[in-house]
């Protein structure tokens, strides 16, 4: 077995890829977005600014966050798997992720979990901090505006009340905040494969990525 690293913006299909790759290959995925997202959440539902960087830390510590299986995500014990998909935690994530404290307490957990090999783990520095002698790494990139739509679409599936010239300018201003941020910025390393999702399905980037496992 082998650990597989996939960065890239947000909304870029990261997670969903992912997913369906640790599904076909029998490996365990860890969407490490989803720990910033729960970080935030909390941060967000006890009132915490999420600018004081003290404050969202000692969020952090006092937060279990546990990662089912089947893709669930638990805070505390509680599932908060929907609760963590709304744009103002999305937003919250974004924030929290650039504070050094915070990602080097996440980025200890997510290096732990990965220790055995046979993960999948997606997020935005994994290829470049967390996980930089994974076997494949992948850099997954999509036109601003289709990964808008895909946001859009999720979404509103879901009930939430979003408008796509909104969520089209949130992604924008969080592309810029990952890519420029002190921490851990956004990058794609020289070793990593960029795939370019814009015009493909997730069967077709799957079956790329597994052509790339089988050719190593």
């Amino acid at each position: 077995m082998i650990n597989i690293a996939i960065d890239g913006p947000s909304a870029s299909g990261k997670s969903t890829i992912a997913k369906r790759l640790a599904k076909d290959l029998g490996y365990t995925h860890i969407d490490t977005g989803a720990m910033y997202r729960a970080v935030a959440f909390e941060c967000i539902r006890q009132n915490v600014d999420l600018e004081d960087e003290v404050a969202c830390f000692e969020v952090a510590m006092k937060t279990e966050i546990e990662l089912s299986p089947e893709g669930s995500i638990f805070v505390n014990g509680k599932d908060v798997s929907n609760n963590i998909r709304t744009d103002e935690v999305s937003q919250g994530a974004s924030k929290v992720s650039k504070f050094a404290r915070v990602r080097e307490l996440l980025v200890a957990k997510q290096r732990k979990m990965a220790e055995k090999k046979g993960f999948v783990m997606d997020g935005r520095d994994i290829t470049s901090v967390v996980l930089p002698d994974a076997e494949i790494k992948i850099f997954q990139t999509a036109d601003v505006t289709v990964r808008a739509q895909r946001r859009f679409e999720e979404l509103s599936k879901k009930g939430f009340d979003v408008e796509f010239d909104t969520l089209y300018k949130e992604l924008v201003d969080r592309d810029y905040r990952d890519m420029n941020r002190e921490e851990s910025p956004l990058i794609k390393v020289e070793d990593a494969i960029e795939i370019d999702t814009t015009y493909l399905s997730v069967d077709e980037i799957v079956a790329l990525i597994k052509k790339y496992i089988e050719s190593r």
